[in-house]
């Protein structure tokens, strides 16, 4: 008998699929970050460099003296200044509002945790209409702070309340409670294993939330400009007196107070840079 071929039976065999190279993942890095610094550049960068360009339009004397006016040194000084308060104070009690909602348990625990971004979503214009009514000439609660500095800073507290909360609270959450345990094994004191143990790992995001707090109030006007009064030399923040900077066609005053700010930002930001840095290296 005549053997059967399997090629005679099956046919010849398909031609092998050409091969797939592989993709390079350099090309879609690429891709990636030209996306990524085209957005920046034009959503951030390129704005505010537009600002400081327009700042400097007359020379660096015009804009010495457009920041140097009474008024514009006023507003910058106060709203620096008030900032600086607010980020200290948001400090120690945003920490403690994010100990309280991750360690203790009490009644309405998720209705406290839900109001913490109340400022979030609520429109800050909003937020200074509720203020005024009530710490207002006509207050429910019988407080009168309207058209203080004391106003200022109680704008700028609302308006920033969720950013040390929320930047501590996830560290608490994740932080091991046995070095806790342990500590407190071996006899440390609950102010020891604070100090010692838990607030090492809290400090990197403690600053974070208070550089975000402290960047936001000098930003901040929908909250501030009703229950501030606007008075100038008293308690005009620095976005309002740009904003009037602008109403009377002096585009490049108003350049030269958002630098400053701009400024003051930037450095607050490299200095927190530089803080969790050493901070890591010392860790």
């Amino acid at each position: 008998m005549t053997p059967v071929s399997t090629t005679t039976v099956l046919g010849p065999p398909p031609p092998a699929a050409p091969e797939r190279r592989p993709r390079s993942p350099r090309s879609a890095t690429t891709l990636g970050l030209g996306a990524a610094v085209l957005y920046l550049s034009l959503i951030v960068l390129i704005p505010l460099a537009a600002v400081v360009w327009r700042s400097q339009e007359r020379g660096p004397g015009y804009f010495l003296d457009a920041i140097t006016t009474p008024d514009a040194w006023a507003a910058l000084t106060l709203t620096i200044g008030a900032s600086l308060i607010v980020a200290l104070i948001n400090l120690v009690m945003g920490t403690l509002i994010a100990w309280v909602l991750v360690r203790d348990r009490f009644p309405g625990k998720a209705v406290v945790d839900t109001i913490i971004d109340l400022p979030f979503a609520l429109p800050t214009i909003v937020a200074g209409l509720v203020l005024l009514a009530l710490y207002g000439q006509n207050s429910p609660l019988g407080v009168n702070i309207a058209y203080t500095r004391a106003a200022v800073v109680l704008a700028l507290l609302f308006v920033t309340l969720p950013f040390v909360v929320r930047t501590v609270q996830p560290v608490l959450l994740e932080l091991d409670t046995d070095m806790e345990q342990a500590a407190a094994s071996l006899g440390a004191r609950s102010s020891q294993i604070f100090r010692r143990v838990i607030l090492p790992n809290l400090v990197p995001a403690m600053l974070s939330g208070t550089a975000l707090a402290f960047a936001r109030s000098m930003a901040e006007i929908g909250s501030v400009v009703l229950i501030s009064g606007n008075l100038p030399f008293q308690t005009q923040v620095a976005s309002v007196y740009i904003f009037g900077q602008i109403e009377t066609d002096n585009p490049i005053g108003a350049a030269a107070a958002s630098t400053v700010l701009l400024i003051v930002a930037l450095a607050t930001l490299a200095a927190l840079d530089l803080l969790q840095r050493w901070g890591s290296r010392r860790g």
